[in-house]
């Protein structure tokens, strides 16, 4: 019997992992994937090695700049390039065309602070910003304090700020419709601000205003990836195994000849072997530990927990919403028109916006320093993401090719730039399927629900961006606290 094992491998797990090593336990973590990393993972396009997942975290409270200190990379950390993002929008004129403008500065998930500013104006044209000007008429009694994002924008502001600017904030962020969106945790302090305040446009002002300078964002040279191999690195010096290919079937309390502690079964996700071999394969049958950490998507986390009895099999009840298929493509091109970066850093795009199907695209040779360098003069990496909530996907179904092809005539008219095949030099698709969004009205007390039955289980511990939140400065926290938890218990306190 180990001390902890951890179930996923992804940054949760890790980070859990290694917290419990640091003071002597014995750690097993079992990854259903053949690497690590999760959502923090690397592909290799056109001899580029580039994120594939994560490329970026949010400096709020220090939570990761401190934990990459602790990992010795303060030095790797970088800024992104400043320019900042485009929106793809319809015509204010005629909604059957389309236009592109920067992203206005001064606000907050797109909401605007300066409602008459020219870059509001450029946006939601004239009626749209006297119609969000007239927020600061409204008063905020006769509004009440909304959940939901979609609504409190709606009405505050109108339609225009709303579709024009917030949708695709939270559409490229949260894979998920504005109303659909818990003011509270995807803007705290924004409902406490409005009251203060009186008025939505100066909530927005007053929380930039309290924000730290500088960029909200920053990353690592190299990649978020290095995270993860330092993380690995640390885990093996402190004497933790990584068992990859492996995935937890079930989760069942009591160790060995009955004693405290879990046995998980164990199932080889990997290619088997010589179909002659007889002997049991690595990662198949079961392991018992002491305690156990569950760090796998909210799905395999409810599943396995579900087992354990009535209770906690009725936390799969509680209405979560169905996952976001989002897929990814990531262009490779010989494009030197590319050099001045047309659109800044990249562009969102409105979801009623007409002849293009991707929701965002990421210009990642204009945004990080480092990609531009390793791809050399002319080269140029661009990201796009397809996949809305309650939406089909419009890349679901595509093989390669064709989304190679949607994918660059999406980027073509995006960056106002035409990018023919021919200046293709890599292409890579990755998808994602079972993100389970935090930040959906109703999230909050179902989390909460999970959190209570787990904390009156012995010896169990589960954690994850479905529960934590969207990003590190979510994630690794969370994480943290519950190595923390299994270390006070391991040693009596």
């Amino acid at each position: 019997m180990t001390d902890v094992i951890v179930v996923g491998g992804g940054i949760s797990g890790l980070v859990a992992a290694r917290d419990c090593a640091r003071i002597g336990l014995a750690v097993t973590v079992y990854e259903a994937a053949d690497a690590v990393g999760g959502a923090v993972a690397r592909h290799d396009v056109a001899g580029l090695t580039l994120d594939s997942g994560a490329e970026s975290f949010a400096v709020r409270r220090g939570a990761v700049a401190d934990f990459i200190a602790e990992l010795g990379l303060t030095d790797a950390v970088i800024a992104p390039n400043p320019a900042g993002a485009w929106l793809h929008l319809p015509k204010n004129d005629n909604p059957n065309q389309s236009v592109t403008v920067p992203a206005p500065k001064a606000g907050v998930l797109g909401i605007p602070g300066s409602p008459l500013a020219d870059d509001v104006r450029r946006a939601i044209g004239w009626r749209g910003a006297w119609r969000a000007y007239a927020d600061r008429l409204i008063p905020v009694l006769k509004i009440g304090r909304e959940h939901s994002l979609g609504d409190l924008v709606g009405k505050r502001m109108g339609r225009r700020v709303l579709e024009r600017l917030v949708e695709p904030v939270a559409s490229g962020v949260y894979s998920a419709p504005a109303a659909d969106l818990d003011v509270d945790v995807v803007a705290p302090g924004l409902n406490t601000a409005l009251t203060t305040a009186g008025s939505l446009s100066g909530a927005v002002l007053s929380l930039r205003a309290q924000a730290p300078a500088g960029s909200a964002v920053g990353g690592l040279r190299g990649g978020m990836t290095t995270l993860v191999d330092a993380l690995v690195a640390d885990l093996d010096r402190l004497g933790a195994e990584i068992v990859t290919g492996t995935r937890i079937e079930a989760l069942t309390a009591g160790g060995t000849a009955g004693a405290r502690g879990w046995t998980v079964t164990l199932a080889p996700t990997s290619t088997p072997g010589d179909p002659g071999d007889t002997a049991t394969p690595a990662g198949q049958g079961s392991a018992t530990a002491r305690f156990v950490i569950i760090a796998t998507p909210g799905a395999g986390a409810l599943g396995l927990v579900g087992g354990l009895g009535e209770e906690t099999a009725a936390l799969a009840e509680l209405g979560w919403p169905e996952p976001t298929v989002v897929e990814l493509a990531t262009l490779v091109l010989d494009a030197p028109q590319l050099d001045s970066h047309p659109r800044g850093t990249g562009v969102l795009v409105a979801a009623t916006t007409p002849g293009v199907s991707a929701k965002a695209l990421t210009h990642v040779s204009a945004k990080w320093e480092w990609v531009a360098e390793a791809a050399g003069a002319g080269r140029h990496v661009i990201r796009l993401s397809y996949g809305r909530a309650r939406t089909p996907n419009p890349a679901e179904g595509l093989g390669d090719a064709e989304l190679q092809a949607l994918a660059l005539r999406d980027a073509s008219a995006l960056l106002g730039v035409d990018l023919p095949a021919e200046a293709v030099r890599g292409f890579a698709r990755t998808v994602w399927r079972d993100a389970l969004s935090p930040a959906t009205i109703g999230a909050g007390a179902r989390v909460q629900a999970v959190r209570d039955v787990v904390a009156e289980i012995d010896g169990l511990e589960v954690t994850g961006a479905w529960l934590a939140g969207t990003g590190l400065a979510s994630v690794i926290p969370d994480a943290r606290g519950a190595a923390s938890r299994t270390r006070r218990t391991s040693l009596g306190l």
